[in-house]
């Protein structure tokens, strides 16, 4: 596909563009979903840093669990390091990619902490939240696409990549898996959004999208290729995370009703 364009004479990664289209596309959204219902903007312009800020460490710190066999090693061969340039070389090739569920628990639980703090409307916010990240997550899935990363299985219907950032992935056919998430994710924007503004299950609808959303992240694993990011019991490190989230929910309802009474 097209992993890099050129601009002013650098190269930038299609994966980086479009993460960029999807903040500056579903930030002012959120924004003025929250400006309809009376909130001061720069109150949820704030909790979206916060969140961005979880969402970037999250993201490199799960993606560092994967490679916790590569972290294990350097651990122990520590003393053959030679130099901070090798350090600093082996950590990102260790830390340097992302892993959207690590994103997603980061911005979240970043965002919890901050308006739990700040005493904010976090069931308004959270709702906006619940349709503002599939629409963040569409266009990144795009850009996941034209990278070449995240790429899907081999199969006879599909694409064949030759500049994939990922070397492995290319010169077969492989299912585009990304592309079909990312419509997923698009398709669950509009019932997310819809569920909203019609004011349905007010205060729940990011446990609604955390549940569907994990549902479909484990059927979609078993169409991903690059299995590199790790299995424990035959299950992939985010088919176990989407399990957790699953019980997770579960448990928060439960509380939840138990509260109520």
């Amino acid at each position: 596909m097209i992993p890099y364009v050129n601009i002013f004479g650098k190269q930038i990664s299609m994966y980086l563009i479009m993460t960029m289209i999807g903040i500056f596309v579903s930030g002012p959204f959120a924004i003025n979903e929250a400006k309809k219902r009376g909130k001061d903007p720069n109150e949820i312009l704030v909790i979206l840093l916060i969140s961005a800020i979880g969402l970037f460490i999250g993201g490199h710190l799960l993606y560092g669990i994967t490679n916790i066999n590569i972290l294990y090693k350097v651990v122990i061969h520590f003393n053959r390091i030679k130099s901070i340039k090798q350090f600093i070389d082996i950590f990102i090739y260790i830390f340097g990619g992302q892993v959207f569920y690590g994103g997603l628990i980061g911005g979240l639980l970043t965002a919890c902490f901050y308006m739990k703090k700040k005493k904010c409307d976090s069931k308004l916010y959270f709702d906006i939240g619940a349709f503002t990240i599939p629409l963040f997550h569409f266009f990144a899935r795009i850009g996941c696409f034209l990278s070449g990363c995240c790429y899907g299985i081999e199969s006879h219907i599909g694409f064949k990549y030759k500049h994939s950032i990922v070397e492995i992935a290319n010169g077969v056919n492989r299912f585009p898996i990304q592309l079909v998430e990312s419509i997923f994710n698009l398709v669950l924007f509009i019932f997310m959004y819809i569920l909203y503004k019609k004011e349905k299950l007010k205060g729940c609808l990011i446990y609604l999208y955390l549940s569907l959303y994990a549902i479909a992240r484990f059927i979609f694993e078993f169409f991903r290729g690059d299995h590199y990011r790790g299995f424990l019991f035959g299950l992939s490190t985010s088919q176990i995370i989407s399990l957790l989230i699953m019980l997770f929910v579960i448990i928060s309802l439960i509380i939840k009703k138990v509260k109520k009474k």
